[in-house]
């Protein structure tokens, strides 16, 4: 070992100097948040980046066996299904050289994207020992109008259980009292959620679809996604101010109900619900307790089994490149560039390494 390198680590180590390292990374960190801040004010007068939210996707290892999942056992139907490849593709999702089988699923008004990728092969199998404090953590909650027949439903078919079985929020949560839950996995691993609104709780819309249901009706649509973070007020600088999308609600879950929905022993959330104009929510899941839970592999790509998007619209994709370029946004494109059905389209990383796709569409 080099006499430099021996000094140069006894320098490091000197308190004074540790002081100073750590005072600029928490310097860096402070100065991102308040430029993301300053450039909210400063486009306080144009209208939000985000409009929609358009659909959830995730990568699967077998297409059809997904489809078939999504389709018989939680009445999804599928709209739409291409298979792509070439230079589009591969700038917007950061994999090359890339042919991906793509099939759109909806249920009601949502929608969610599969993504079977045929080269690169599908990469890295989803971890089976994820907890929901897992900074890679996703999942879509699915809207039911019976919780008890919807999990008989899935007992079924065999589902495999994430939680040990419905959940109902206790009362003296104001903000979640009366809400029943329950996470399972699709044959993939990928984490899902039934979610079941009393009558007061959540969108009126799935009150009025719940009453007008009927027996053969038991799935509804995709009220949110949720997603793992690992700071609320981070997160909050990039999909509301940054992105545009507006708080509709918060509350801090806890309590033997929460430990067993999550699958996560002494969990206590900070939970915060963003929504755009259209589509369904955004749910931000801050773990207050336990703290450790694990960082996304930097390493992870479009073609791993936990990589999940969010597609979200926008009405200048331009805009929302020189957004994400003045924040220093980590990015899987180069920029905003042709997707392949032709919209303007960009693929960046939120402050967890979670994925969203800004998309420019023509006006609804």
């Amino acid at each position: 070992m080099s006499s430099t390198f021996v000094r140069t680590r006894a320098f490091a180590r000197r308190p004074r100097v540790r002081r100073i390292l750590r005072a600029y990374v928490a310097f860096s960190v402070v100065w991102k948040l308040l430029l993301i801040a300053a450039l909210a004010r400063a486009d306080a007068a144009a209208p939000a980046l985000v409009r929609e939210v358009a659909r959830v996707g995730f990568t699967v290892s077998d297409l059809d066996a997904s489809v078939k999942f999504f389709r018989d056992v939680l009445e999804f139907e599928r709209v739409g299904e291409r298979e792509l490849a070439g230079d589009a593709v591969e700038r917007l999702s950061g994999v090359f050289p890339a042919r991906v089988r793509v099939a759109r699923m909806r249920l009601g008004s949502e929608e969610i994207e599969l993504s079977e990728y045929l080269a690169p092969s599908t990469g890295r199998a989803f971890p089976e020992d994820t907890r929901g404090n897992d900074l890679w953590f996703q999942h879509v909650a699915i809207v039911v109008s019976d919780i008890d027949a919807a999990y008989a439903r899935l007992r079924t078919h065999r589902v495999r259980h994430a939680s040990s079985g419905p959940q109902r929020l206790p009362d003296w949560n104001p903000n979640a009292g009366g809400i029943s839950a329950f996470y399972f996995r699709d044959p993939d691993g990928h984490f899902l959620e039934l979610i079941h609104f009393p009558r007061g709780k959540g969108s009126p819309r799935w009150q009025t679809a719940t009453d007008g249901a009927g027996p053969d009706k038991l799935f509804l649509g995709i009220d949110h996604t949720a997603i793992a973070v690992r700071d609320t007020d981070a997160s909050l600088a990039f999909y509301r101010d940054l992105l545009g999308l507006r708080v509709a609600g918060a509350s801090e879950n806890y309590g033997p109900e929460q430990e067993r929905l999550n699958a996560v022993f002494g969990a206590r959330l900070r939970i915060t619900g963003l929504s755009a104009a259209r589509g369904p929510g955004v749910e931000l899941l801050e773990y207050l307790a336990p703290s450790g839970g694990r960082v996304r592999p930097a390493d992870a790509r479009a073609n791993d089994l936990l990589f999940w998007h969010t597609d979200l619209v926008v009405d200048d994709a331009a805009r929302a490149e020189r957004a994400l370029f003045a924040t220093d946004a980590e990015l899987d494109s180069p920029g905003a560039i042709d997707a392949p059905d032709g919209a303007r389209a960009i693929t960046a990383a939120d402050p967890d390494g979670h994925r969203v796709r800004l998309i420019e569409e023509d006006a609804r």
